[in-house]
């Protein structure tokens, strides 16, 4: 079953050039140009991925991202016409699972999309890692914190599931980067400290006194619940 995939740009020429050009690609597209518009087609309409400008009437797509992860955990790919380090950084600690820099050629994008959807997909293997307080349910695709469900985005659910099954051993961040693949390796591998600081957030997880992922200085991130 083809994903679909929603677009939320004020760009009316650019929707209609990425709507044809990802149909292409077996893609069904969804578009919305105003902020209001997209999110009310995103509760309506059962979208695989969702592609959000930054540059946006109504509210910023930085607000829009916030908006979505409030409820969602759909994998959002970012645009943004200046390409600056501080909106890329901005958008990961929002919850976005990759950026693109305007302008792009449509096919760098389908590469994005391709790479974000199968880091998704890849989760799934019907396994369950169970710890004291911790369950990962890799086919489902759900953390359960002492049986609530956490609500995780797809790059903070792929490096918990790594740091997980990797409990005890040391990873540097280039090791997790590699699983957060389609992330720019720019900004000192922010992706990755980022999403780890998300994961302990949302996991309640005092980075002074961890339960269950440790910062080891100078080496990477060790899980070390039992």
């Amino acid at each position: 079953m083809a994903s679909t995939i929603l677009i939320i740009d004020d760009d009316t020429k650019l929707n209609q050039l990425l709507k044809d050009f990802l149909k292409d690609f077996g893609y069904a597209v969804i578009t919305a140009t105003r902020p209001t518009q997209g999110l009310k087609k995103l509760k309506r309409d059962s979208a695989d991925l969702v592609i959000l400008d930054i540059m946006l009437p109504e509210m910023d797509g930085f607000e829009v991202c916030r908006a979505i992860r409030q409820t969602s955990t759909i994998p959002i790919i970012m645009l943004t016409a200046r390409g600056e380090i501080t909106d890329k950084v901005v958008g990961l600690e929002l919850g976005a699972d990759d950026y693109l820099a305007k302008p792009f050629e449509p096919r760098e994008l389908v590469a994005r999309i391709q790479s974000v959807l199968r880091r998704a997909h890849q989760l799934s293997d019907n396994q369950t890692l169970t710890f004291e307080r911790l369950t990962i349910d890799l086919d489902k695709r759900i953390a359960l914190l002492d049986g609530n469900p956490v609500n995780l985005t797809t790059n903070e659910f792929t490096a918990l599931t790594l740091l997980a099954r990797n409990a005890g051993k040391v990873l540097n961040r280039d090791q997790i980067l590699q699983e957060l693949r389609g992330m720019d390796c720019d900004a000192f591998n922010r992706s990755v400290d980022i999403a780890v600081s998300r994961l302990r957030q949302k996991l309640n997880d005092n980075p002074k006194s961890p339960e269950f992922i440790k910062t080891v200085w100078g080496s990477g991130y060790v899980f070390i619940a039992n």
